[in-house]
């Protein structure tokens, strides 16, 4: 339960954050907004809490959404559940029919997913642009890495666990 708590928590504080956080213009023209950078650990907890709660995550998915309705902006919290939709239901898709372990599902989703989260999320809040939409998946990637990291150490000594016992 505390994962998907974190999980309804960390979904209003960077909506919030994208709309009190002021935008960059790039070179080019192209909006940029530094929150992009932090987005990837709500991906590393929604994989937790997905585990801890099985598809229920949709629903602190929700609740997150309703929340950042109220405290954020409309468009932000539309945007935003929009875009984890895409995300919840590229993960179900992958944690349900791949059958591999945790570590691979985590990363494999998040290949398949961030990018596709990421431009639904910046076209929905009119800040699309391709450095944006790289960023916010660069980041959700390094996080899924890391959970990947840990989780493939800790498959291995459950293993290494379970070849002795």
């Amino acid at each position: 339960m505390r994962y998907a708590l974190l999980y309804i928590f960390t979904i209003v504080l960077v909506n919030c954050a994208f709309t009190v956080v002021p935008i960059f213009f790039l070179p080019g023209g192209e909006a940029w907004s530094p929150v992009a950078l932090i987005v990837g650990f709500i991906f590393v907890i929604r994989d937790y809490a997905q585990r801890a709660i099985g598809h229920k995550v949709l629903l602190a998915m929700l609740i997150g959404g309703a929340i950042s309705w109220l405290m954020a902006s409309p468009e932000v919290a539309l945007a935003s559940i929009c875009a984890f939709l895409v995300g919840e239901l590229l993960d179900w898709s992958v944690y349900t029919f791949t059958r591999r372990p945790f570590s691979q599902r985590v990363l494999l989703s998040s290949a398949i997913g961030t990018p596709l989260d990421s431009a639904v999320f910046m076209l929905m809040i009119g800040m699309f642009s391709w450095p944006s939409v790289i960023i916010m998946t660069a980041s959700k990637m390094l996080g899924a890495t890391a959970v990947f990291l840990m989780a493939r150490q800790r498959e291995r000594r459950e293993q290494m666990i379970a070849a002795r016992g």
